[in-house]
């Protein structure tokens, strides 16, 4: 493998990967509305979770020089408008209930699709987008008022208690159909996020109980010699630091443990460097510069016969090392959403999928997943590879990258003052927040 010396060439690297992923943001958007399209697959709705990864990314684009102002105050304010008058209410054909938003979207209507949830943690990350804005877009224009002004209000418009149901922990969503899903954020998991935001409120904010009901069934694991609170997945290490900066600072179970969600995510990088470089299932292309598992696309259903082994591959599923599900597929963009925690053994492993070819240039960064073990005609030495670009991965790669270089969301979002709200009611302390 051909190792990048200069710090010049890794920058360079790194910049052209971000510049490619930001074209998803650019193309695959309706312009009437802002909506971003959830996969480039033809006539595939929206998610929201990919528009709030594209509020983040716009203001990249700015600072890189991918997008002027002007077309970035354009889009970010189409997008609000947007939900700011969408049809909202308990029907079904609506975008909205309760000041969340549902999961996925007709790309041209804005409404609901496929019976989807109503949906907590993409409501999250699509507010976590629009407060970004509220923090970057500080002109005293019209238009950057007017984009303070409706993410202000649309974030003052959830109502987090009633996502609670009655219980002290969130539910995952609710339908018209069937009401609130059975399932709720306890455990570690992506809803880092979701509970800040929501303990941040100033109109309907959850009580502090619901933070301690969630970190209450916290799993911690000593896996390869090294203790970390257990989440199998690597994007639920990365998702809510995309916003918040976790350095040094630290709520009551943090503190018990003497260090923080940053250093977390750090140990859970390691690990799944360290489980492919160990590869217990015998996998093909697993070594040190060759991981990332997680919630992803993949090759099945199907199980085949792989060189004498039986194999089971699956289709979309929460893959995680080292308890799995794994069949092999790896995911590249959650190796570069990881370049923050552990940039020593990152670098090198972006590295080595430049080589592979795992992206095409002028297109939209890396392609989902692949997966080396799985067969293919005409023979590929790599396998598998997803015939698809997703927002999820897309937006992580860039807005990642930008904080390992710049740390510029990151310092956006301490400027956000629900935020630092949210943070302190939830127990953290310390490091910047004391500033």
């Amino acid at each position: 493998m051909q190792v990048l010396r200069s710090a010049s060439e890794q920058v360079k690297m790194l910049r052209s990967l971000q510049q490619d992923s930001f074209a998803y943001f650019v193309h695959k958007i309706n312009p009437a509305n802002g909506l971003i399209c959830d996969k480039s697959h033809p006539d595939w709705p929206a998610s929201i979770t990919a528009v709030g990864l594209a509020l983040s990314a716009y203001p990249v684009g700015v600072e890189r020089g991918f997008m002027t102002r002007d077309e970035a105050v354009k889009r970010t304010l189409t997008v609000l408008r947007f939900f700011a008058t969408a049809p909202h209410g308990a029907g079904r054909n609506v975008t909205g209930y309760k000041g969340f938003y549902y999961h996925f979207l007709d790309m041209n209507t804005g409404r609901r699709v496929w019976k989807c949830e109503l949906s907590s943690a993409d409501t999250a990350f699509l507010l976590a987008g629009m407060l970004l804005a509220r923090a970057y877009y500080q002109q005293e224009t019209k238009e950057e008022t007017e984009i303070r002004q409706i993410a202000d209000e649309l974030y003052r418009r959830v109502d987090w208690q009633w996502m609670q149901n009655g219980e002290a922990a969130l539910s995952h969503g609710w339908t018209p159909e069937k009401g609130f899903l059975r399932y709720q954020w306890k455990g570690y998991d992506e809803a880092l996020i979701i509970y800040l935001l929501g303990l941040g409120s100033p109109t309907h904010p959850l009580p502090e109980e619901s933070y301690a009901a969630w970190t209450s069934s916290y799993k911690w694991k000593k896996i390869y010699g090294i203790d970390f609170l257990y989440a199998g997945p690597l994007f639920i290490h990365q998702l809510s630091h995309v916003w918040i900066d976790f350095r040094g600072i630290q709520d009551k179970v943090m503190r018990e443990r003497d260090m923080d969600y940053f250093e977390n995510s750090r140990r859970a990088t390691l690990i799944q460097q360290r489980y492919a470089i160990v590869n217990p299932l015998e996998f093909e292309h697993y070594n040190q510069h060759c991981w990332g598992i997680t919630s992803s696309d993949g090759p099945g259903p199907a199980t085949k016969q792989v060189n004498g082994i039986l194999r089971v591959f699956y289709d979309y599923i929460g893959r995680g090392a080292p308890y799995g599900p794994d069949d092999g597929t790896l995911a590249p963009w959650a190796v570069v959403a990881s370049l923050p925690f552990a940039p020593e053994i990152v670098l090198p492993t972006i590295e080595n999928y430049e080589r592979m070819n795992l992206r095409e240039p002028q297109k939209y960064g890396y392609k989902g997943t692949f997966n080396p073990t799985f067969p293919v005609e005409p023979h590929h030495e790599f396998g598998w590879v997803s015939p698809y670009y997703f927002g999820l991965d897309q937006g992580p790669i860039i807005l990642m990258i930008e904080n390992y270089c710049s740390g510029l969301l990151w310092s956006l979002m301490r400027q956000c003052p629900y935020l630092l709200t949210g943070l302190r009611r939830a127990g953290f302390r310390g490091g910047w927040l004391e500033g």
